[in-house]
């Protein structure tokens, strides 16, 4: 018989739509999870994060340890980090895949406590078999050259360690609440440093050069010139740019009051000034000022659509449609694939041009880095004040870190410093 620790494990919990509402009552470490990860059904990005980290905790502590999350003291946890940061390889996977799948058979209903039928229609969803606790990856650049994901490679980041611990805090601090335990065993421990490096400054922002966002937007522009579909293109460029737009803040998504659509209409004008509104994250909804070249570009947008030349705060067109439709894209995928496009044909203008330094380093860039670049160029003459808010930023430390000492600076300041006066 094989060993459970040399199986895949199976999904435990579906996405928050199609999550079961009432676990089985022979499980309570499940039941406890469940209602744990419940209390964040109003904030979709949090809930995902938590989930991850809470499932492969309950994989370890029923198939590893075989143990309640109750009975765990420091020690035990401590082991648990150590196995997340050198899982067994039949835990680990090559790609993001959905945990659970429709199926038209009932065979599988009871083979884990999430699997549940979907009331919109006679099918089950079920547990995916290429779901794995864990992913390795590999980076863009790499991926162009040939390389490709092996999970005896894979290496946990200092980001989710540090995910593991604050999750798993608040997961027993919620459990203490309920009276489940008494303790938190996150708070006994005394070698969390041993595990996260303690850094002197944050890490970098991950942007464009002057020279890159340049290039893009004139591929942008080129673009759209050789092939009217592209004008969609360039006016996303732009506004993830000019706006420092999230991607999910570019398509339709479902919230707990209902489904949210950028429109046209989002745009409008108070007192003679252009505002956007946008819900953003935690279902916050925000209002970015709009610049006299976004404006532009939305003119030139909607112009290309045969649209009036601007809005009105009545008009129900989706802000971002598939090509050739009057749909709102909903998948984030779709616009990575339509940022990518402009990348990719950047990457062979800077080659072409003698700037391979730079092409090199576009080929690690992703959509968020637009938005990096955007208010880090930006914070340079606004009011952080200002930047925050139209970046939604919780608070003006989170824009602080956009505000960088340039290390090239940094170095000419210390290199002629003498060892004598």
């Amino acid at each position: 018989m094989a060993n459970k620790k040399s199986l895949a494990p199976l999904p435990l919990f579906d996405t928050l739509e199609h999550q079961k509402k009432e676990p089985p009552s022979s499980l309570p470490d499940f039941a406890y999870a469940l209602d744990f990860l419940q209390s964040y059904n109003k904030n979709l990005p949090t809930y995902n994060a938590y989930r991850r980290e809470i499932e492969r905790f309950l994989q370890w502590c029923w198939r590893i340890k075989n143990q309640t999350v109750c009975t765990l003291n420091q020690v035990d946890i401590e082991e648990f980090i150590k196995f997340c940061m050198h899982p067994p390889l039949s835990w680990i996977g090559t790609k993001n895949v959905s945990r659970f799948i429709k199926a038209s058979s009932k065979k599988n209903k009871k083979t884990t406590p999430a699997v549940l039928e979907d009331s919109t229609s006679a099918t089950l969803r079920v547990p995916n078999p290429e779901w794995r606790p864990f992913v390795v990856n590999v980076s863009k650049a790499a991926w162009r050259t040939g390389e490709r994901p092996n999970p005896k490679q894979f290496a946990a980041s200092q980001a989710s360690l540090k995910s593991i611990f604050a999750i798993l805090s608040s997961f027993y601090d919620f459990l203490i609440q309920k009276k489940h335990t008494t303790t938190n065993p996150i708070h006994l421990m005394k070698q969390k440093n041993a595990y996260v490096y303690q850094q002197q400054t944050h890490s970098a922002i991950r942007r464009l050069s002057e020279l890159q966002w340049t290039y893009v937007l004139e591929t942008g522009e080129l673009m759209a010139k050789e092939n009217k579909k592209h004008e969609r293109t360039l006016f996303i460029m732009t506004i993830l740019y000019g706006m420092y737009l999230r991607i999910s803040e570019l398509t339709a998504r479902a919230t707990p009051q209902g489904v949210w659509t950028p429109k046209m209409g989002d745009f409008y004008q108070e007192e003679g000034l252009w505002w956007f509104r946008v819900l953003g994250k935690r279902n916050k909804i925000r209002d970015i000022s709009v610049s006299d070249a976004v404006l532009k570009a939305l003119k030139r947008y909607r112009r290309s659509l045969d649209l009036t030349v601007l809005p009105s705060s009545a008009d129900p067109l989706p802000l971002i449609t598939t090509y050739g439709g009057k749909e709102a894209i909903t998948s984030t995928k779709q616009i990575r694939q339509i940022v990518q496009r402009c990348f990719d044909k950047t990457i062979e203008r800077l080659k072409e041009d003698g700037f391979e330094e730079d092409a090199d380093n576009l080929m690690q860039a992703t959509v968020h880095w637009l938005r990096h670049t955007g208010i880090s160029d930006d914070v340079k003459h606004r009011p952080r004040e200002h930047v925050r808010d139209d970046a939604g930023h919780s608070s003006s430390a989170i824009t602080d870190k956009y505000i960088d000492i340039e290390k090239r600076d940094r170095h000419a300041s210390a290199k002629k410093k003498k060892l004598k006066g």
